[in-house]
């Protein structure tokens, strides 16, 4: 499996403000509309998924937690894919079923870890299309915190685009507080939205996340063509 990522760690994750000061608003605009527009995309149609996929990191157990109880509350869910965690990060523990059994899994038949190391968000993307192309998985629910959601959703659209794969993603933001101290840096989610937005105007630039374009046409293709996945008619 080739990663279709940059070295994601020489990039800071918390930016001043001051730091985007000659982006083109044009930029700044259509990363507000990529927010925006992958928030149409309903919550709840994570209840008709083949799968839930969960990128780990930054110690932020609640990721797996959230994932774990929609998960152990949906059995027509087939698969539980949970993305490896950077081995560099302070808080990195390893990622075993013996560990998800302590945050509440009881439903094992499914689940699918990943085994090597995920040094970025970009092999972590390359991974879940791997798997769900393996397994014959026809959509997913992403769930990640809110914070980091967009460069997830536009990583893992940029990964299956790489892999000739159309797939129905649906974005299911975890339930966590903004003002919450993410464990790895301590930072609280209002803290960390100027590193993410940092990493999308440079991995736009990269080609390592997909482009506002390409969103538009997922969104168009995914409105269209998997209606009754979105509002369950």
């Amino acid at each position: 499996m080739t990663s279709v990522s940059p070295r994601y760690g020489a990039l800071p994750r918390i930016v001043r403000p001051e730091a985007f000061a000659d982006v083109p608003p044009d930029r700044l605009l259509a990363l507000l509309e990529a927010v925006t527009m992958i928030l149409t995309i309903p919550g709840r149609a994570a209840e008709r998924v083949d799968a839930l996929v969960v990128p780990t990191g930054q110690g932020e157990d609640w990721r797996l937690t959230d994932a774990i109880r929609a998960w152990e509350a949906g059995p027509a869910l087939r698969h539980l894919l949970v993305a490896g965690t950077n081995p560099a990060e302070r808080t990195h523990r390893p990622l075993t079923l013996d560990r998800l059994r302590d945050l509440g899994l009881r439903r094992v038949d499914g689940v699918v870890l990943q085994a090597e190391p995920a040094t970025d968000t970009g092999r972590q993307a390359a991974w879940i299309v791997d798997r769900v192309r393996a397994l014959g998985i026809g959509s997913v629910a992403l769930v990640v915190s809110p914070y980091h959601l967009v460069r997830v959703y536009l990583t893992v659209l940029r990964a299956a685009d790489a892999a000739g794969l159309r797939l129905p993603m649906v974005p299911l933001p975890v339930a966590v507080a903004p003002h919450e101290p993410v464990p790895e840096t301590g930072a609280a989610g209002y803290d960390l939205v100027a590193g993410e937005v940092g990493r999308l105007l440079r991995y736009a630039d990269e080609g390592w996340v997909a482009s506002p374009q390409r969103l538009r046409d997922h969104l168009r293709w995914l409105w269209t063509a998997h209606r009754p996945l979105l509002v369950g008619e």
